[in-house]
């Protein structure tokens, strides 16, 4: 199990980071995009503007799993990387939680998850016991209805620029995919390979001011499945490098690189793991469990949220802050939730510290039990992303 290293100057990788909306998280990335290319009345949160002069063309390359704090790990076998985020590279942070779903929305639409309400990996549906899991979701419920939150791609468009998505093949219509990325025409690229030449190809493609939206899965799913640094980690964050070298030496001379991530990771050793569905004290009052391992939303049953909270806090104690919802949404941790968006958190949150997650082996898939790294948390090594910025 590898235990993420601090970069200079950084946090320690377990102290808690709380999202930066509206300064420097996620949700400030394609809004200081769009300043740039001239779109009315988009705004610069991360200033952008002065140093992507006379740019016409950006490409957003989302990475994965590429924390911050991932970046020293993955020196040895990504030097382009680590001399980007040397010289062109400064964090930022995801929103929360700190997980795929909700960050890829959050800088589509650039909006905190409170507003736009892809609020976790799975989450439950209003009305109902059913959970929806936002990896899965096809059409229902209806994606214009979920996420309602115009997109910052549809505003760009709207502008006269001219935006293309470039994702996994299997991705494309997906609900997940028109709630973070309408808006944009959809390039299909089943590899790193294809990802650097339809981005490229797009980038070029037109003499106006252009968009290019690209996503690249790999690392992350490797350090899910045998952790952080194994040799597959490591191959993956080779094949990073490569990615961000042809897309450096590709750009044209109008064209500038933003490269980001949804989150970073870190492994979660067994002895860490708490399972809800063979303790009755963590089921007990419990009617739907939803989130992830490293943060829990608790659907309880009417009345039982004192009695909730304090069984789990006396299971996990030093583990996990178990609180309510109402605590987590005033604390500013989703941004501002409208009413509609409140009952998809559970009554009860519970998030976890350190290197500790809440496994569900018999409610949830067996594999999410088994992985070896996990995020969702609010640790710097969940939390902080770079945000790297290169120049054609």
């Amino acid at each position: 199990m590898t235990r993420p290293a601090a970069p200079a100057g950084a946090p320690d990788p377990l102290a808690v980071v709380a999202p930066r909306y509206g300064t420097g998280s996620l949700a400030d990335v394609l809004p200081s995009a769009l300043a740039v290319l001239g779109v009315p009345g988009a705004t610069d949160p991360l200033g952008l503007a002065e140093a992507l002069a006379g740019v016409r063309r950006i490409a957003v390359l989302l990475v994965d799993g590429l924390g911050w704090y991932q970046i020293p790990t993955a020196a040895p076998y990504a030097p382009t990387l680590a001399g980007l985020a040397a010289t062109a590279g400064r964090p930022l942070t995801s929103g929360f939680p700190s997980t795929t779903p909700t960050s890829l929305v959050t800088l589509g639409t650039g909006a905190a998850p409170g507003a736009h309400g892809v609020l976790g990996f799975t989450v439950r549906v209003p009305g109902s016991d059913r959970v929806l899991n936002h990896i899965e979701w096809a059409a229902d419920p209806a994606p214009l209805r979920w996420q309602p939150v115009r997109t910052q791609l549809e505003r760009a468009r709207a502008a006269g620029v001219a935006v293309t998505v470039v994702s996994r093949p299997e991705f494309g219509g997906s609900g997940l995919t028109v709630a973070a990325n309408r808006g944009g025409d959809y390039r299909g690229a089943a590899g790193v390979d294809a990802l650097a030449e339809e981005m490229l190809a797009a980038l070029a493609a037109g003499a106006g001011p252009t968009l290019v939206s690209g996503y690249h899965p790999d690392l992350d799913r490797h350090g899910h499945l045998t952790g952080v640094d194994s040799m597959p980690w490591r191959h993956a964050a080779a094949e990073v490098d490569g990615l961000l070298a042809r897309l450096v030496d590709g750009l044209p001379a109008d064209a500038a690189l933003l490269v980001t991530a949804d989150h970073g990771q870190l492994d979660v050793p067994a002895g860490h793991r708490f399972d809800l569905d063979t303790d009755p004290r963590l089921r007990a009052g419990v009617r739907v469990v939803s989130g992830e391992p490293r943060v829990r939303y608790l659907h309880v049953a009417p009345g039982a949220t004192d009695d909730v909270v304090g069984a789990w806090s006396t299971v996990l104690g030093a583990a996990a802050r178990v609180r309510t919802r109402d605590e987590v949404v005033a604390d500013g941790w989703f941004g501002p939730v409208p009413e509609e968006h409140l009952s998809r958190i559970g009554d009860v949150v519970v998030i976890c510290n350190d290197t500790y997650a809440v496994m569900a082996t018999r409610s949830e898939k067996p594999l999410a039990s088994r992985l070896v790294a996990y995020h969702g948390a609010d640790t710097a090594a969940e939390m902080t992303i770079p945000l790297l910025v290169v120049r054609g």
